[in-house]
């Protein structure tokens, strides 16, 4: 349950734009990144201290900030006056149970994403919160932890791949959400594998750990669409192209990205139907499988039945009975059972109830 509802009971009765961390107890140094770049020339750097990325925010060439941790409000705080970002957007920021979204300040773009990664040891997916901010040249990026999934990006502009040292801030703004859209599908793709093998499973030996998993990948899911749905929303405002912070250039591709997170919701919206309708194959084969053990269970006691009558109506004790002093009467009781047990199991055949 904390996946979906984080514990914000600190922040109750504090002012609006109080930063408090709302996030996972870290006690690792926050690390600040800088890049600096145009066509012609680059620059990467590990910040020291916060005043190092201020003379950063009025040059002409486009610089990315990348900020790992926000669990010291306090850093934030200090970025946040200095490049004019209002507090309300600083207190989004060091809230890590934000909605995916986006904000137009004129001056500035706030936009928040969920980054998934899997985590191959637990088999379940971790969520971060990314937040951006995309200024006239400038991108300032804050993430929980040193790990995500720019190292594509920054490949890019160090090795002047592509477009992206052509191009403006709102470009590497649309490269870093693009590819936290493309490991979604990363994403997917191990759930699809998964997936397909419960599938398997569930048709040959359905067990007591496949109802388990069966939970497991539905609630997978839930929270797979409580991440990405509202992205659709975000994307979808980012193309619209009415801040002049976005040129119509990067607009085409903004686009693509939209149908790449329409394609991710389409997924995970299939998937959550297939996982819902494995839940009702798991209960119709477990139901057939009762059935059948049911039937052949109501087969035997109904070929005793007789058999029960006849030894019965032989073991009771009066003294009179034709057969009692014959001296074949066992064994003409032995046939008529057998006889009568040969009877019934080639009538159940016929009917096709064995």
């Amino acid at each position: 349950m904390p996946r979906f509802f984080k514990r914000v009971s600190k922040k109750v009765g504090l002012s609006p734009g109080t930063l408090v961390y709302t996030g996972k107890e870290r006690v690792e140094k926050v690390g600040i990144s800088i890049i600096d770049y145009d066509q012609s020339q680059f620059e990467e750097k590990e910040a020291k201290s916060v005043e190092e990325c201020f003379p950063f925010k009025e040059k002409p060439t486009v610089t990315w900030i990348n900020v790992d941790g926000i669990h010291e409000p306090e850093i934030v705080e200090k970025i946040g006056k200095y490049f004019e970002v209002h507090p309300l957007v600083l207190e989004d920021i060091v809230h890590t149970d934000q909605r995916p979204k986006i904000e137009d300040f004129d001056k500035y773009i706030f936009v928040v994403l969920k980054m998934l990664l899997y985590d191959e040891e637990k088999s379940e997916v971790k969520s971060e919160q990314i937040s951006l901010i995309l200024g006239p040249n400038f991108v300032i990026s804050f993430q929980e932890t040193k790990k995500d999934v720019f190292d594509a990006v920054r490949d890019r502009i160090r090795n002047a791949k592509g477009r992206i040292r052509k191009m403006g801030a709102d470009y590497l703004t649309y490269a870093l959400v693009d590819a936290v859209v493309d490991h979604y599908f990363v994403i997917l793709e191990k759930f699809g594998e998964r997936i397909e093998s419960l599938e398997e499973e569930l048709v040959t030996d359905p067990k007591q750990e496949t109802l388990q998993e069966i939970h497991v990948l539905k609630r997978e899911m839930i929270f797979l669409r409580k991440s990405v749905w509202p992205l659709r929303e975000v994307i979808s405002n980012l193309t619209r192209g009415e801040s002049a912070l976005i040129q119509d250039a990067t607009g085409i591709f903004l686009r693509d990205v939209y149908d790449h997170t329409i394609q991710v919701i389409d997924t995970v919206e299939t998937f959550r139907d297939i996982v819902s309708g494995m839940l009702d194959t798991y209960l119709s084969s477990v139901s057939n499988r009762m059935n059948e053990v049911m039937k052949v269970l109501t087969i035997i006691a109904t070929i005793f039945i007789p058999l029960t009558f006849i030894a019965g109506i032989y073991g009771m004790n009066f003294e009179f009975m034709p057969e009692l002093k014959w001296r074949l009467g066992y064994f003409a009781a032995l046939f008529v059972m057998v006889v009568i047990i040969a009877g019934m199991v080639i009538y159940f055949r016929r009917k096709r109830w064995l």
